[in-house]
């Protein structure tokens, strides 16, 4: 289980152990997700409706997409924005975690309450991932204008980009879409790690039953099961992550899109080959104009492969973060 548990018998993670591993969860799970992410970005930032059964825009489904993108742009495009996405999600990571993990312990050692509880969770949670987003906007501004840029390319390079966005439009273009994004990282966050305490919990005593159950009829188990059963970074994790990860973003997913729309912002000539382009005045603009212009249906634009790269996303994260934690506590203490 994430978080400080003080009824565990192993050291409690220090801050560095713990951005260690968040950080690795976080290089991990972008490498693997960073299509779908590509797909959903594209989708976000259409004006036109994205529909399969009255194709308007550039993009109308998610299998169109990929087609789409690789034909035009090839493989590589799939993972436009991968350098500025990967030090996103390594500092992210890192923070995320390191920021839980201590709020966690401190709530034990400051409060009566119960620190693994999912209420507790929630809170510090979502107080870790306000952490997290601020120090790694930048970066989260950098991978949106790298994934939503066509050809022929706007920025050539990292450097390139960095250099063109400050001189034209100042150092606060690396924090547009801040307020969305604070607005909607803290329920998503908080959710992530309520529904995943929760999830988690149930499926470690549904496997505790299961397994005592088939020892006392000698059933035989595997090595292999049984670590995928039992052990803290097991299909468990995975499961809890995944589901924990879809319903948290359907909550919170329009904030996800005003964020998006407001950070290609001064962006557009780059945007004029995918169809209509936009430009918003702040977030109550964005979200006003969304709607009277698309409909209601405009602020879940991409939420397909949205939901199914928060499932994968989440589940990973989790899944590799505990199991990079075991490893780490196994090798303090056969030290």
């Amino acid at each position: 289980m994430v978080g400080y548990d003080p009824a565990s018998r192993s050291e409690a993670l220090t801050p560095e152990e713990a951005a260690l591993a968040g950080s690795a969860a976080g290089m991990v799970t972008r490498a693997l997700i960073s299509p779908l992410d590509v797909v959903k970005i594209r989708f976000q930032l259409q004006i036109e409706q994205v529909s399969s059964w009255k194709p308007q825009g550039k993009y109308s489904g998610v299998v169109q997409a990929f087609r789409c993108i690789l034909a035009e742009e090839g493989p590589a495009s799939l993972w436009k924005g991968h350098v500025p996405a990967q030090l996103l999600s390594v500092l992210y990571g890192a923070v995320q975690f390191a920021t839980f993990e201590a709020l966690t312990e401190l709530v034990h050692k400051s409060q009566s309450y119960n620190c693994q509880t999912p209420g507790v969770h929630f809170l510090c949670g979502g107080i870790a991932a306000c952490s997290a987003t601020v120090a790694c906007q930048p970066f989260d501004t950098l991978r949106t204008r790298f994934a939503a840029q066509g050809e022929p390319k706007v920025y050539r390079n990292l450097r390139h980009a960095v250099y063109t966005m400050y001189c034209k439009e100042g150092a606060l273009t690396f924090y547009r879409g801040l307020t969305p994004t604070l607005v909607a990282v803290f329920p998503y966050a908080g959710l992530q790690f309520f529904f995943y305490n929760i999830l988690k919990t149930l499926l470690d005593s549904d496997s505790g039953t299961w397994k005592g159950q088939h020892q006392q009829r000698g059933q035989f188990q595997s090595r292999a099961s049984r670590a995928c059963m039992a052990g803290p970074g097991g299909l468990q994790s995975l499961l809890s992550g995944s589901i924990a990860g879809v319903i948290s973003k359907t909550m919170t997913y329009p904030c996800d899109l005003f964020k998006k729309r407001l950070q290609v912002g001064g962006f557009e000539e780059a945007r004029l080959s995918f169809g209509q382009v936009r430009t918003y005045h702040g977030f109550v603009d964005c979200m006003v104009r969304i709607a009277r212009e698309e409909g209601l249906r405009g602020f879940f634009k991409g939420l397909s492969p949205s939901l199914l790269k928060a499932s994968l996303s989440t589940g990973f994260t989790f899944f590799w973060y505990e199991s990079f934690v075991s490893t780490i506590t196994s090798l303090k203490g056969s030290q």
